[in-house]
């Protein structure tokens, strides 16, 4: 039988042996070739996602507390700038389109540091290789659901409003501990006179492959951006050809996200419809006693979660004149009930501020013309500064609270 080999002269003579590489991955995933897979290339391309992201995530903020605010803040929501929910929703969504080109152009620029190996090398490795796990999955959660909303497609079994709103903290925080981590090195790379640039002139060679990288990256984001945003920029209308929705197209020169069919509302629905208004001193009124009240015109904005908005003009009677004849106290909130057999938004709350606003109507008419069934027919809300689920159609009942 053989013997197994003794130490080698090496060993007896007390030197260590060579470092033995360490071990890869069985499955390796596909490289890129180019330099441009580098700390001062993700850096550059990081202010911008950052921006991006900080923009989203503040929108979003504004949009989940105007559609679901707090009890506690339900009757203090403004209502001027007439247009600002258009601006913040506009802005949320077109930005939020144009992180998707800044978030792939950033998981190009670290996609080798990924897959380094071994994974994990100390406790402050893993917290960052945890960070970095949890950011990518909650960004590219947050993007491409988002796109899909704006399309109206839901291929997932959960509720889209509260899991985009749980995973967007989801987002935030892990973008800060992210930056607490990688400081230093963001540092090194963040101008180019930096320190951490000079000390590295391979990467210099390639200043003029990141410029046309960070070039490219910017038509890029000015492309989709131009092609989608006039859905709620209107003098970019005339360039809207990626978004789902177009201002000017629809009934009544308006678009419409959710029809009477889509909502159970029928001729034979309307056939025989009251107004009811619940309060101290309840009654009802039929469209025509409706129409002999006092009409007010406004010019205000629909704006919808989607991102599109447009301009129109809405005619009706002021909600503020209904609840007073109702009897309601000065302060009274407002709970607005559709004749839609179903929704998430069938039945809406509307706080103090919006019921005494004089723009706030029971709208009969839009653009000069009686409402479309896809429009609300008989009446439906319209309120300043509020998202368009909110501004509830074929409104069958007011209850004063």
């Amino acid at each position: 039988m053989d013997t197994p080999p003794g130490p080698t002269p090496e060993a007896r003579a007390g030197l260590s042996s060579p470092t033995r590489a360490p071990r890869r991955p069985l499955l390796r995933p596909p490289g890129f070739a180019g330099r441009l897979h580098d700390p001062r290339t993700a850096t550059a391309v990081g202010r911008w996602l950052g921006a991006a992201f900080a923009v989203c995530f503040l929108t979003g903020l504004v949009s989940h507390f105007l559609q679901e605010p707090p009890a506690w803040a339900a009757g203090y929501l403004p209502t001027r700038p007439v247009w600002g929910y258009r601006l913040t929703q506009g802005l949320h969504v077109g930005v939020g389109i144009a992180a998707i080109v800044l978030l792939f152009v950033k998981l190009w620029a670290v996609y080798p540091r990924l897959f380094v190996w071994p994974p994990v090398r100390s406790a402050r490795h893993a917290l960052e290789r945890l960070s970095v796990a949890v950011l990518v999955t909650a960004a590219l959660f947050e993007v491409l659901t988002g796109l899909l909303n704006i399309a109206e497609w839901y291929p997932w079994p959960f509720p889209f409003v509260p899991t985009h709103y749980a995973v967007a903290w989801v987002v935030a925080g892990s973008v800060l501990l992210h930056l607490a981590l990688k400081a230093p090195e963001i540092r090194a790379h963040w101008s180019r006179g930096s320190v951490g640039t000079r000390a590295l002139p391979d990467e210099e060679r390639d200043g003029p492959d990141r410029r046309a990288l960070l070039l490219g990256m910017g038509a890029a984001v000015g492309a989709v951006t131009v092609t989608t945003v006039g859905q709620s920029f209107a003098p970019l209308a005339p360039l809207d050809l990626l978004a789902p929705r177009h201002p000017g197209h629809g009934p009544q020169g308006l678009p419409v996200n959710r029809t009477a069919a889509a909502a159970g509302v029928t001729a034979v629905t309307v056939r025989d419809w009251r107004l009811e208004v619940s309060g101290p001193r309840p009654y009802r009124l039929t469209r025509a006693e409706l129409a002999a009240w006092p009409q007010h015109r406004v010019r205000l904005p629909l704006a919808c979660v989607e991102g599109w908005s447009a301009h129109a003009e809405w005619t009706g009677v002021r909600i503020r004149e209904l609840v007073e004849r109702a009897g309601a106290p000065p302060g009274s909130a407002l709970r607005v009930v559709s004749l839609e057999a179903a929704g998430a938004y069938r039945v809406m709350e509307m706080g103090r501020e919006y019921v005494e606003d004089p723009l706030t109507l029971l709208a009969l008419r839009l653009n000069g013309e009686v409402l479309s069934a896809d429009h609300g027919y008989p009446a439906r809300i319209i309120a300043p500064n509020r998202p368009g689920v909110l501004q509830t159609k074929w409104v069958a009942r007011l209850e004063v609270r």
